[in-house]
């Protein structure tokens, strides 16, 4: 297919704001894609160049993008970035500058390789390489596909969809409603590449979906937890009876090692040029977060503990958490989190020493155990690990109680607190591993959760107020958060209290690495509560609240009572923000 044609579509996309419509076009989209460009389609649709868990990153800078633009366009590059600065859209400049062109005769492949070659250029003089490159590949497109290619190595292409719209639009493709979205979801869910999921249903149909199983090296979608605020109904919930173990306040990781594979991508560029892929003599292991990214590089000491482990594959849910190597006791969060860092890794891990807490088992020795009872998956982690002698390898069982009282439940959970732990994970024994999803299975139950509001909140920074009197010196005197609803944000509350001064602080620093001059289409909220400062839709903070009230002024219509800063959740992304639906539980748990 012609990346012209992908342009054609891309267009159309981006004039709609409905989310029907989007899948419609998306199924026309997919349904004249070759099944062996499917995946790249479906890739590039989204801005990316391969699934998140790969790493793939363009590495260019808004400056290198804009630098190849002037001299494309043969222009002076100060030029173009005043143009940015006021209209702050890559893509439409250009299109404006040169808004006809010949046809381009490039496939999406041609295009798709030439991008990752691009993204994988590095060392010395790569600079000048990607400049070169990029202009080369702008020179040989037509206006319309370029005002699509320069948005995506500043992520800005936001055609407004994300993989779920994807899974509609491929139901749709078929069956021309959403009738097999439940099917594609759960294969995505526990293989959670989308171009994937997209080229075995295109080449196989919903038959090879349903052969779908997970694999060592792609991650499965984390299963999340529901909240209450009260033994008596977790029991309930739980048919009575329930796996208790200690709730950490550290990384959630997911393990995968496979002991007859080595470390090397699959994702290559053709070009005999890059050597960037050299196979090293040591296990295949990856280590992914929550939100799917791969973290492998940034955790070397679970590397070579999980390495020791006598088993030839697995996946391994667990916690990693840092503690005193002195006192052995656990550091607050906000100390943990410094170990997520790109540079001075090795520092880091002799300053702040992780131990990890597994307490899930998904895969093991090629075998998925996803549908297995959680008793039985437990019951082979405890063998796993007591073969190998994990905990002396720095890979340590969760500690379990199975409860059938609240008396016995609460006594747990005070001693789980008494150690200086978030609180506890009640979980159903023989629910299977519900990936991708929340529900009753698992249910976290926290020190806090007593009082009126059963949980915090994690929410998403969209803007702050100038200061005064004290505060304007600190440059900020409010903030404004909200939560997510689809592919919208809400506003939830206005904040002006409840932080310490270094938090004001803080706060100023990170919104102001972050300010943007426009409103971000995302936001959705009254014009009265506009802030001084819009901020990218990029910095998550973790509240904490009294209550939770209904509101007229917030467009989440509801509002949070006495909100506070409880600390910065840079472990998380936008879309991981509580979303409108999890707030109106947590609304009803108040009553």
């Amino acid at each position: 297919m012609l990346f012209q044609q992908l342009a054609s579509f891309f267009s159309q996309l981006e004039k709609t704001a409905s989310r029907n419509q989007m899948t419609e076009i998306l199924a026309d989209l997919f349904a004249i894609s070759p099944s062996d460009e499917i995946d790249k389609v479906c890739y590039l649709s989204l801005g990316q160049l391969a699934p998140k868990y790969e790493g793939v990153e363009f590495n260019m800078a808004e400056k290198l993008v804009i630098k190849s633009i002037a001299r494309v366009l043969k222009m002076e590059t100060k030029q173009i970035a005043q143009k940015f600065k006021k209209i702050g859209d890559l893509g439409d400049i250009f299109y404006s500058l040169r808004p006809k062109s010949k046809g381009s005769k490039l496939t999406v492949s041609d295009v798709y390789q030439k991008l990752l070659i691009i993204a994988q250029e590095s060392g010395e003089g790569s600079v000048e390489r990607k400049i070169r490159l990029t202009m080369e590949l702008l020179n040989s497109l037509d206006s319309l596909s370029v005002k699509y290619i320069v948005r995506m190595p500043v992520n800005k292409l936001r055609l407004g969809f994300s993989d779920m719209t994807i899974l509609d639009a491929l139901s749709w493709m078929e069956n021309g409603d959403k009738s097999l979205r439940k099917e594609l979801e759960k294969a995505f869910n526990v293989l959670a590449d989308i171009g994937k999921i997209a080229k075995i249903f295109k080449s196989q149909g919903i038959s090879g979906i349903n052969e779908i199983k997970s694999e060592v090296g792609v991650p499965i979608r984390a299963a999340l937890a529901e909240r209450l605020n009260n033994p008596k109904k977790i029991l309930e919930k739980m048919d009575g009876q329930c796996a208790l173990e200690p709730k950490y306040d550290g990384f959630r990781v997911q393990i995968h090692i496979n002991k007859f594979k080595t470390q090397s991508s699959k994702l290559k560029a053709k070009t005999q040029n890059l050597n960037l892929f050299k196979e090293e003599k040591k296990h295949f292991v990856r280590i992914f977060s929550r939100n799917l990214e791969n973290t492998t590089h940034m955790f070397p000491d679970i590397v070579q503990a999980v390495e020791n482990l006598e088993i030839e594959n697995a996946i391994l849910d667990g916690e990693a958490i840092a503690y005193n190597p002195k006192t052995g006791h656990f550091l607050p969060f906000q100390e943990t989190v410094q170990r997520k860092r790109k540079h001075q890794i090795g520092e880091k891990v002799k300053e702040l020493p992780l131990k990890v807490f597994v307490f899930d088992l998904l895969l093991l020795n090629g075998k998925s155990l996803l549908l297995e009872p959680f008793k039985k998956r437990r019951q082979l982690l405890e063998e796993v690990l007591a073969k190998s002698r994990g905990e002396e390898k720095g890979i340590i069982l969760t500690k379990q109680r199975i409860v059938a009282k609240p008396k016995a439940f609460d006594e747990f959970f005070q001693q789980a607190v008494g150690e200086g732990l978030e609180g506890l994970m009640a979980k159903k024994v023989n629910a299977v591993y519900q990936a991708g999803g929340r529900n009753y299975s698992w249910v976290k139950y926290k020190a806090g959760m007593k009082s009126e509001l059963a949980d915090t909140i994690d929410c998403v920074v969209m803007g702050y107020y100038r200061g005064k009197g004290k505060r304007a010196s600190f440059g900020i005197g409010a903030f404004l958060v909200g939560i997510m609803a689809k592919d919208k944000i809400l506003s939830v509350s206005k904040i002006g209290t409840g932080l310490t001064d270094e938090q004001w602080k803080e706060m100023y620093r990170r919104c102001e690495k972050i300010k943007t001059a426009n409103k971000p289409e995302e936001y959705k909220m009254d014009k009265n509560l506009n802030p001084d400062i819009w901020c990218k839709p990029e910095l998550v903070v973790e509240i904490e609240a009294d209550t939770i009230t209904k509101s007229p002024i917030h467009t989440a219509g509801l509002a949070l009572r006495f909100p506070r800063l409880k600390r910065f959740r840079d472990d998380k992304k936008m879309k991981e923000a509580t979303s409108l639906k999890e707030l109106k539980k947590l609304a009803s748990l108040n009553k």
